[in-house]
């Protein structure tokens, strides 16, 4: 997913300040990076977060993820709609 200027278009915080917006999407980013790899190594064993965090490559994590979370890509979409949800929950008090 893209975290851009149609993305803040799409939540309703176009008019959120220039200065702010850069802050804001590197923001989403993370929290949504830290949310989705909570939700995945809940299902995972201990040898299992050891050997995913020696994955480098994006593609071979993808492969991995495929194998030993087939799961994964319903628990990326469904975080990414659940924190749509709360900013649009949230817009005004973002702008």
């Amino acid at each position: 997913m893209r975290f851009d200027e149609k993305f803040l278009q799409e939540m309703g915080l176009a008019s959120m300040p220039e200065e702010q917006k850069q802050a804001f999407l590197d923001y989403i980013q993370e929290e949504l990076e830290v949310r989705i790899g909570e939700r995945i190594s809940r299902g995972l064993t201990e040898t299992q977060l050891n050997e995913f965090d020696m994955i480098s490559d994006p593609l071979e994590a993808a492969k991995w993820l495929e194998k030993n979370r087939p799961d994964y890509r319903e628990i990326v979409n469904r975080t990414i709609e659940e924190m749509k949800q709360e900013i649009r929950a949230n817009r005004s008090k973002l702008l």
